[in-house]
């Protein structure tokens, strides 16, 4: 099934804020700068690869596949193209923003030891309050009425009339709004705990990580029949929050163990084997779901199995997923040099740049016929290259840099 149920339709204005945008299916870019003492080669290599994968996920949408987004050019259909950007999408939603939180969290404790409360509180404001209020203020209303330029909406009405209105929103920026949440808990948290004594453990054995993986698709699929999928909360999808929350958690008390750099080689083999398994189950659901009555139901959300199948099937592909690409990639990059360097740099203003130049890239060439994968790949591919042009030039200011 589909990561959002959430569909962009809009016949007037007043429709613009209320759906573009709010995308929760939208992964995010790395959390926040590590120290170079805690720098980690393949982590930031993956961490970049995956902030493209974000520009992609989201050129799917416009082209085919599922769930809210500024610029719909394509609207989802049966057609296989769409299909396969669906899928596309649902896998992706499986786990990357689960693994950019379990990253957020992982490199949280080493922030605030290095800080000290005062200075990571200060450093957490400034890291993802300030981009939050560029998105929010700026990007926003630019990215709403660039895209509904293709609607003959004028340009500057579109921008004036949301900011007029109030129709502000975070767009992809809402991972920052909920990691200042997390955040904040986590410090509320360390103040209550007793102590700050670090016990050694050993990585988490099969059945825990099987015991997680369980206990998230039972709250997801709770979560998701007061919040179905596509439902939003001051801009927060809270249907996926519960990978979120154990994900983010996970990451925090791996921090002090390094386990993130140590994964059992049998483990992140095994888990591996059950992400590709479980993976087969979503869309044999929901091919079965079509033809046997009992089998109905949405898989956004609700008392169905249709619903509690996609809320266990996600944590059962994320843990192999993950385990499996944080392995591949530490075992790939020692050290990043040349390209994959700049780009783990550039990665976080990639993410925050990325809406606009998505939409304009699409919109350049909409009047010509081509092929749905063939605009898909096209198109993310221009948009990912101007991204990290324009992210390189950003960083050439000095308070950019200072803040990204």
């Amino acid at each position: 099934m589909p990561p959002s149920s959430s569909e962009s339709s809009f016949e007037s204005l007043d429709d613009i804020a209320r759906h573009e945008g709010n995308d929760s299916a939208a992964a995010s870019a790395p959390s926040f700068k590590a120290g170079a003492r805690e720098r980690n080669g393949g982590i930031d290599a993956l961490r970049a690869a995956v902030t493209l994968l974000v520009v992609f996920h989201h050129t799917a949408l416009t082209y085919g596949a599922i769930g809210g987004w500024y610029y719909r050019e394509i609207a989802p259909s049966n057609s296989p193209s769409s299909l396969l950007l669906i899928l596309f999408t649902a896998f992706n939603q499986a786990w990357f923003m689960g693994l950019f939180f379990l990253l957020a969290g992982y490199y949280t404790p080493p922030a605030h030891r290095r800080h000290g409360t005062a200075g990571f509180v200060k450093e957490r404001l400034l890291r993802l309050g300030v981009p939050l209020l560029f998105y929010v203020l700026i990007l926003s209303p630019l990215t709403i009425a660039l895209a509904q330029t293709a609607k003959g909406h004028p340009f500057l009405g579109v921008f004036t009339y949301v900011w007029i209105h109030g129709r502000l929103e975070p767009g992809p920026l809402w991972f920052a709004e909920a990691l200042l949440i997390f955040t904040a808990v986590w410090l509320l948290w360390r103040a209550m705990r007793k102590g700050d004594a670090t016990v050694k453990a050993p990585f988490p054995s099969n059945m825990v990580l099987f015991a997680a993986a369980v206990v998230t698709g039972i709250a997801a699929f709770l979560l998701r029949l007061v919040w179905p999928v596509g439902v939003n909360v001051a801009f927060l999808q809270l249907g996926y929050f519960a990978s979120y929350i154990v994900l983010f958690a996970a990451g925090c008390a791996a921090a002090e163990q390094k386990w993130l750099e140590r994964i059992p080689e049998s483990q992140k083999k095994r888990w591996l084997r059950i992400a590709w398994l479980a993976f087969a189950v979503l869309p044999i659901a929901v091919v079965l779901a079509r033809r046997v009555p009992w089998l109905h139901g949405r898989a956004e959300g609700g008392l169905n199995l249709q619903a509690l199948t996609y809320a266990f099937w996600e944590p059962f592909v994320a843990w192999g997923v993950i385990l499996g690409l944080l392995t591949l990639f530490q075992r790939r990059f020692a050290s990043l040099t040349g390209v994959w360097a700049r780009l783990a740099r550039r990665a976080y203003p990639i993410y925050i740049i990325h809406p606009p130049v998505l939409v304009g890239v699409a919109l350049v060439w909409r009047d010509v016929a081509a092929p749905a994968l063939l605009k898909f790949l096209v198109t993310g591919s221009l948009a990912c290259a101007l991204c990290y042009v324009i992210a390189g030039l950003a960083l050439r200011i000095p308070v950019v840099a200072r803040i990204v």
